[in-house]
């Protein structure tokens, strides 16, 4: 008999785990939170016997029913209370048997009432243990379903902002061969209200403040109706003593109007200043336009990369920190920046595009978006990477790839951990005067999608120690005669001047590299970030 009944046990476990492997794979298929809450239903009622279920979620007023019908708004408001912490309970209504709350990622809740069983039969301690399972399941696979959410967004706006560049392109070329005619207006406001979305735009030219004349979008509408929408944005242009104001009203959406985002302003003040110049290329020598154009395309490049780049990093607690960025051209490749990841810690990147120019700045304007919308993730840092690799190999072209070291600090502990895709090895100076360079990783991002592997460490930072992160443009600077400042000096400059302040170390660094080239030109971009812990 006990053979027999352990037997029976070994063959309901083994009915379980195939049933918790089974119920996962199908809650991570679900396309919205109904379909999530079908499948859920699906797995109670072949696994428990359950009937009555109902599944609500809560994202700020009240609980909103996703699925199910068997239980009425008192069994809601009566046995499911918000909070902070999972919660499960077992009831006595008059349908009710269990009421559970369980707090979500994007810190809204599932709220799950349960009725008995359809044997009439109590849940058993083990029938407990399987449910927790199956709700922490659900989480995971409500968090499966977020992350695929925002990575669907994400494609979705970089594929929307790679057509809307390749359409600025495109109508540059179109509009560089209209002469100065309605043609040339009309094909203008026509392209830009289509890649905005804008429901409206009109061109009015205007000489000392009077209309001469303006084409619209939807034909016949006119201007003064346009100007009085209350979303609104503009550009406008001056040539030969006439003004010509772009305006665009209303951006469209699935869900209505919705306000206009800094893409389309920056993409209005392009299509305008590419009028300009068709307009201009009836005036000045070929030659002379299209190093116009070029730098107005660099303009725009660097107009993104100033944004990219930080302005003023943040305090941490317990230590200094101070960056600097110098391209050696309007537009460089180079990156760095540090954000705090909202759990207490902070995120230290340093970066370099193989390349400089436009090329260079929408590869670091990809990293940067992608960065934005996977280090809050908290998944390992070589997961990211392998992440990261993936996105930047599609983006780029093949001779174009980006050495990167991203770590994460612990400011309370010190703890660094990081990873270096490729890039110059990170120092450390330790408080006893030893030099430790930290550069596990793998290859630079986008050189290879084979799948290789990264590698990610852990050091700590003590106080009174140091954290320094560059770019080759510092060791690799020439003088006259060709011959490299060399990592060799570089790391000796860091050894003998990490007594100041991070701001004075920086600046003493580049006066030293700058005695050291003389009047040679900066022949690449110079970047660094010092962190000093107090």
């Amino acid at each position: 008999m006990e053979n027999e009944s352990f037997s029976q046990s070994i063959d309901k476990l083994k009915f379980q785990v195939k049933s918790f492997q089974e119920g996962f794979s199908l809650l991570t298929q679900s396309s919205d939170l109904q379909e999530l809450g079908r499948n859920f239903h699906h797995l109670l009622r072949g696994n428990f016997l359950v009937t009555d279920f109902c599944l609500f979620h809560k994202n700020g007023e009240g609980w909103q029913r996703v699925y199910g019908s068997t239980f009425d708004e008192a069994d809601v408001t009566t046995w499911l209370k918000p909070s902070d912490q999972f919660v499960f309970e077992s009831v006595s209504g008059q349908k009710t048997r269990l009421a559970i709350t369980l707090p979500l990622i994007d810190q809204s809740h599932f709220g799950l009432l349960i009725g008995q069983k359809l044997d009439r039969t109590d849940f058993a301690e083990t029938d407990t243990i399987a449910l927790h399972i199956f709700l922490q399941q659900l989480d995971n696979a409500y968090q499966f379903f977020i992350s695929q959410k925002k990575e669907k967004q994400f494609s979705f706006d970089l594929n929307h902002r790679v057509v809307q560049l390749n359409s600025l392109i495109d109508t540059g070329i179109e509009l560089s061969k209209l002469n100065h005619n309605s043609t040339l207006f009309e094909t203008s406001v026509e392209r830009v209200v289509s890649i905005t979305n804008a429901s409206f735009g009109v061109l009015q030219i205007l000489e000392k403040g009077h209309l001469l004349r303006e084409y619209s979008i939807p034909e016949g509408v006119p201007g003064e109706f346009i100007l009085k929408s209350d979303n609104l944005i503009q550009s406008e242009i001056e040539f030969q003593s006439k003004t010509y104001l772009f305006t665009l009203a209303d951006k469209e959406s699935r869900a209505g109007a919705v306000p206009f985002e800094a893409t389309d302003e920056l993409l209005l003040g392009a299509f305008a200043r590419q009028v300009l110049t068709a307009l201009e290329n009836e005036a000045h020598h070929e030659e002379s336009i299209e190093i116009e154009a070029l730098k107005r395309e660099l303009s725009v490049a660097a107009d993104i990369q100033k944004k990219i780049i930080p302005t003023k990093l943040p305090e941490i607690s317990g230590y200094e920190l101070a960056g600097l960025n110098i391209p050696s051209k309007e537009v460089g490749g180079d990156y760095y920046d540090c954000f705090p990841l909202g759990d207490g810690r902070f995120a230290l990147i340093m970066a370099d595009v193989a390349g400089k120019g436009v090329p260079a700045a929408l590869l670091v304007s990809t990293l940067n978006a992608s960065l934005s919308a996977y280090m809050s993730m908290n998944m390992p840092l070589k997961d990211l990477a392998g992440k990261l690799n993936s996105i930047i190999y599609k983006a780029s072209p093949a001779d174009k790839f980006i050495t990167c070291l991203i770590a994460v600090l612990e400011p309370e502990t010190g703890k660094l951990a990081f990873v270096n895709a490729g890039h110059n090895p990170g120092f450390v100076l330790r408080a006893d005067g030893s030099m430790e360079k930290i550069d596990a990783g793998g290859i630079p991002l986008g050189m290879l999608n084979m799948g290789l592997p990264f590698d990610s460490a852990e050091i700590v930072i003590q106080p009174g120690e140091k954290l320094l992160l560059y770019t080759d443009g510092i060791p690799e600077a020439m003088n006259d005669v060709e011959e490299e400042y060399t990592d060799e000096k570089f790391e000796q400059f860091f050894q003998n001047h990490s007594h100041p302040s991070p701001e004075k170390f920086i600046s003493d660094l580049l006066e030293d590299v700058k005695l050291y080239t003389g009047s040679a030109p900066q022949s690449d971009d110079i970047t660094v970030l010092y962190l000093g812990r107090n």
